[in-house]
């Protein structure tokens, strides 16, 4: 497998897994060597490869994961061999957590986009090579191949800018607008909110740090030759996730949902149902909006009253788009037959 060909999010989840399966950790040296993702670089710019190890330290720490650097062995203050490592008891499910039965069939429907329980070739491939090192590795932690990706067309341009630190160029089209407009930005990081991928950055036609869902991007994103001062990434993502809590605190929707339903409980894992009523805090009206014209009858929108419209609007389109040509009155059907 090529390096182009290992997606950033496959590499991170990689790392993570070596991480976990190597209770007394692995060096950077070793990570580089042996992990889908870094090896297939190897051979390539050294500074470059491991810049992109200190981005995905970083990517997974803001993401909650416990990366812990270990000393070395002889020399604990020695920080060129330092050993990197997850501990599983900061990293596995609480033992007093529990699942419902529908959480269960949910949990069970998101395994079945995993290949299969044992190792895949490319992960075996990595385990043979940790443990030709002399490294013990607890094997069932590796037991995972990906199938399923559910990012947006422009994730992985903006992904590859972001490493580089080049500005990109794209077509943004905000609710309510005719027509997308160009935006120059400086991507900052990329995150996952309410199921979501945002890009957060330098806009420079604003002259201030935006916050664009992707799945507005009109187009393809250019990467300019353009680059940027890396240090501008630094605590991004921690930033965009603030602000994104804070406009999501800000506001909240009132919404009845059906006991039971799919949108019960697809919705209530994000706000709070009481006797029927769902309080759910969101961040942009017209993308709730079709998230809950989505579920149908199994939802009401009481407040806000913009969101509400929002909602009837988009059924009505839905309504609209399914309806096929007015039937035509008797004295039209026979006026036709006469003229044929």
């Amino acid at each position: 497998m090529s390096a182009a060909s290992v997606r950033p999010e496959e590499r991170q989840l990689n790392l993570v897994l070596a991480l976990v399966a190597t209770p007394n950790g692995l060096s950077k040296e070793q990570i580089l060597r042996s992990v889908q993702g870094y090896a297939e670089r190897a051979g390539g710019d050294r500074r470059a490869l491991e810049k992109m190890f200190e981005r995905d330290k970083q990517d997974l720490r803001e993401a909650g994961i416990p990366i812990l650097t270990l000393g070395a062995f002889d020399d604990p203050d020695n920080n060129q061999d330092s050993r990197y490592t997850i501990p599983k008891t900061e990293y596995e499910l609480p033992d007093d957590i529990t699942f419902s039965p529908a959480e269960i069939a949910l949990l069970n429907l998101a395994a079945a986009v995993w290949s299969q329980g044992s190792l895949s070739g490319a992960a075996q491939s990595a385990l043979m090579k940790i443990r030709s090192l002399g490294i013990d590795v607890d094997e069932p932690i590796l037991g995972f191949a990906p199938r399923v990706s559910l990012r947006d067309p422009a994730f992985d341009a903006l992904r590859t800018a972001n490493e580089k630190a080049l500005l990109v160029r794209f077509a943004y089209l905000r609710p309510g607008d005719a027509a997308a407009a160009m935006r120059t930005v400086e991507p900052h990081a990329l995150l996952e909110y309410e199921g979501r991928w945002h890009l957060f950055g330098l806009d420079h036609d604003r002259g201030a740090e935006r916050t664009f869902l992707l799945s507005r991007i009109s187009g393809a994103v250019t990467i300019t030759d353009a680059q940027f001062p890396p240090v501008r990434r630094d605590g991004a993502a921690a930033r965009a996730r603030a602000a994104l809590d804070a406009l999501a605190a800000s506001q909240h929707a009132v919404v009845e949902v059906t006991p039971s339903s799919e949108a019960a409980l697809r919705l209530g894992r994000r706000g709070r149902i009481d006797d029927g009523v769902l309080h759910l805090p969101f961040v942009d009206a017209h993308v709730l909006a079709d998230e809950l014209a989505s579920f149908g009858p199994e939802v009401l929108v009481r407040e806000p009253a913009e969101l509400r419209e929002l909602v009837i609007a988009q059924l009505t389109r839905v309504r609209d788009a399914h309806m096929g040509p007015a039937p035509l009155a008797p004295a039209a059907v026979a006026a036709r037959g006469a003229a044929a």
